[in-house]
């Protein structure tokens, strides 16, 4: 391209061509396509698993968790060949309100358990946007050192709306660490709602972590969820909040008086600690021990244990006839009839589903 400077009205000035710039292109490379990676069996993907493969261990969750049916059945062959190496770990529950410091005390607690040795994974469950279904899965980075320590294993998981809250394939999960040698599984919960009902019928310890000096104490003790805690703790246990902490505690004590006696025969504790210092972390992890002591020797784990293997199972049903009734395509060319229906006041909304559920149960036959 000739330059507009060189041009007769411009005299004395003149401006030499550019050196011609070479192809970024490299004419002597052979292009290849980048080979396929390999379709692992469930057999592979099983004995990585067992030999503690935290990447073989990953990529089966990450099958656990698709929707894909080629996806679910590889993972459901993998969940079974698991079941036998599973079962051995002990199972904490965290809940507590947004900002009391979940993750924060699943560093110090887990460091503390790590130290005495055994294997540690972290299921954490992060809230998925109801507009984008998008997540942040931004846990780890709240876990500064379990996240580097290489005998812990730390698996954030979108909510994606389910439960609550609460990932729908984390059960099967804590099945594939298990098998992979990790004897101590946290499972955090995102807040205080529908999800610690789930949590609490997949974990042996229920941890509820509580604040104080955030207001009135009391407006966090709320029937429902304290029923389900094993053992309550105030965070932030330091400095000038200290004091506040220990009332705090003073009236979580009382008011656990108020409720019945949990079915396990343990009296529920409540301790204060710092995650942000260390402080209180063995009194809590001492605690949990005792409980788990107490309950083997009174037979209640076992049968927790088997009571939650039988309320998963109902759940897997209600999930598999849900899905078998929205992915009908007599049903889905029906939905949107009779939703219109429904909408326009022609009929009720029971009737409408009456319809709806008659129709797919002849499908059926």
């Amino acid at each position: 391209m000739e330059h507009p400077e060189n041009s007769e009205e411009y005299k004395g000035l003149t401006v030499n061509k550019g050196i011609e710039q070479p192809s970024t292109i490299n004419p002597y490379r052979k292009f290849q396509r980048k080979p396929k990676r390999q379709q692992l069996s469930a057999g592979d993907y099983v004995e990585g698993i067992l030999q503690g493969n935290t990447t073989l261990l990953s990529q089966a969750v990450t099958l656990v968790e698709s929707t894909l049916p080629e996806h679910q059945a590889i993972a459901q062959e993998i969940i079974e060949k698991c079941l036998p190496h599973a079962g051995r770990s002990v199972r904490i529950g965290i809940s507590g309100v947004p900002g009391a410091g979940k993750s924060t005390s699943i560093d110090a607690f887990g460091l503390h358990v790590l130290e005495r040795g055994g294997k540690l994974g972290v299921l954490a469950i992060d809230p998925s946007s109801e507009r984008s279904k998008g997540s942040i899965l931004g846990d780890k980075t709240r876990m500064e050192k379990l996240s580097v320590h290489p005998d812990s294993f730390i698996r954030p998981s979108p909510s994606a709306g389910s439960l609550g809250g609460v990932a729908r394939k984390t059960r099967e999960t804590i099945i594939l660490c298990e098998a992979a040698g990790y004897d101590k599984i946290f499972v955090e919960t995102v807040g205080v709602g529908q999800s610690e009902t789930a949590v609490h019928s997949m974990v042996d310890f229920f941890l509820l972590i509580q604040l104080a000096g955030t207001g009135d104490e009391l407006q966090g003790i709320k029937r429902g969820i304290m029923e389900m805690a094993d053992g309550i703790v105030i965070n932030k246990a330091d400095g000038s909040n200290l004091e506040k902490a220990k009332l705090a505690a003073a009236h979580f004590r009382n008011a656990l008086h108020l409720f019945p006696a949990p079915e396990s025969g343990w009296t529920p504790r409540v301790l204060t600690y710092s995650g942000f210092y260390g402080l209180g972390i063995k009194e809590i992890w001492d605690m949990i021990y005792e409980y788990m002591d107490f309950v083997k020797a009174n037979g209640y784990f076992q049968y927790r244990r088997n009571e939650q293997a039988k309320y998963w199972m109902y759940e897997s049903i209600n999930e598999q006839l849900r899905n078998s009734f929205y992915n009908n395509p007599t049903i889905a060319d029906m939905l949107q009839t009779k939703e219109n229906e429904v909408l326009g006041g022609t009929v009720t909304s029971f009737t409408a589903a009456h319809q709806l559920l008659s129709t797919y149960f002849k499908t059926k036959q």
